[in-house]
């Protein structure tokens, strides 16, 4: 009975086929039209090219080649981006500091995405006790939290450092992921596939697996998307209060800490991150702007 299961059952099955093929080419011709999005990507691209490669990029050691003849000194041949209160060259800091940034965008919002969704979509599709007083009484504890806030407070809990501060970033950002995935489960549990799989001697956990995760992803993919610029911004802020990536470490956020003290006398040292900052993650949402317009349903009556 299960082997003829998915023949009997005439559901989209994976998010790529909850649209015809004609339409999902038309979502990317739409997406490839949308400048600002063609644009994000691009920046994100970027972003990753830049942390992948940054140890063929860099002109000097991000941390152990300190030069104290060259102080806060100004763009030139040799650091073309200027010097810090160290020595140290701030264009290769930027370009490893690409690879901090990559990192906390994957490790909080991987974290928040692992956690909130399973956590989500069970609560959702069980619904009951479980659902009403325990995991949405949860959510709304965590959520009644801005979100830097409960990073700060878990961070220091956890006790600093650059691994423990993501983990703070991605319990703060599961509740969203949490209820989303819900939200999706509960109008997706009662559908006729679901239903129809049901009938048939289908399990809870196949169910799940098989037709509601799927048709639920495109929102959560999105979510995520603008979650990886929420990190970014979090993890910046952790890393310039202390509570994030260690104060050698090339962290844009770190560097802003630096800089502040030299706003007077050399502004370009806060310009290079902040400009950086701004960028990547005017990148993530451009670019989840336009994966919304793939995805809207709305796009392909």
């Amino acid at each position: 009975m299960k082997a003829n299961m998915d023949q009997a059952i005439t559901t989209p099955s994976k998010a790529a086929d909850a649209l015809p093929r004609q339409q999902r080419f038309t979502g990317l011709r739409r997406f490839a039209g949308n400048r600002l999005a063609v644009l994000g990507a691009a920046i994100i691209l970027l972003l990753v090219l830049i942390a992948i490669f940054a140890p063929l990029l860099a002109t000097h050691d991000p941390i152990f080649d300190q030069d104290y003849g060259n102080l806060l000194s100004g763009p030139d041949t040799t650091h073309w981006m200027g010097t810090d209160d160290l020595g140290r060259d701030i264009f290769s800091r930027m370009l490893y500091g690409a690879r901090i940034s990559l990192q906390a965008a994957l490790i909080a919002v991987g974290l928040a995405f692992c956690v909130g969704v399973p956590v989500g979509i069970a609560s959702g599709y069980f619904r009951g006790f479980w659902d009403e007083w325990v995991v949405m009484r949860i959510v709304d504890a965590l959520q009644a939290f801005p979100p830097l806030i409960l990073a700060l407070a878990l961070a220091a809990a956890l006790g600093g450092g650059f691994y423990n501060a993501m983990a703070a970033v991605g319990i703060g950002f599961a509740p969203a992921f949490i209820r989303l995935a819900r939200g999706q489960a509960m109008s997706i549990r009662n559908l006729d596939y679901v239903m129809a799989a049901r009938s048939v001697g289908a399990g809870h956990i196949r169910i799940m697996w098989r037709y509601v995760l799927p048709n639920a992803m495109a929102p959560l993919i999105i979510q995520a998307t603008f979650a990886m610029g929420s990190a970014i911004i979090a993890e910046a802020g952790l890393s310039y209060l202390g509570l994030g990536a260690r104060a050698e470490d090339p962290s844009w956020g770190s560097m802003l800490h630096i800089a502040q003290g030299y706003l007077n006398t050399n502004p370009t040292l806060a310009l290079w991150p902040g400009v950086a900052i701004f960028a990547v993650v005017l990148g993530f949402n451009l670019l989840g702007d336009g994966i919304r317009e793939v995805f809207d349903p709305k796009l392909y009556r």
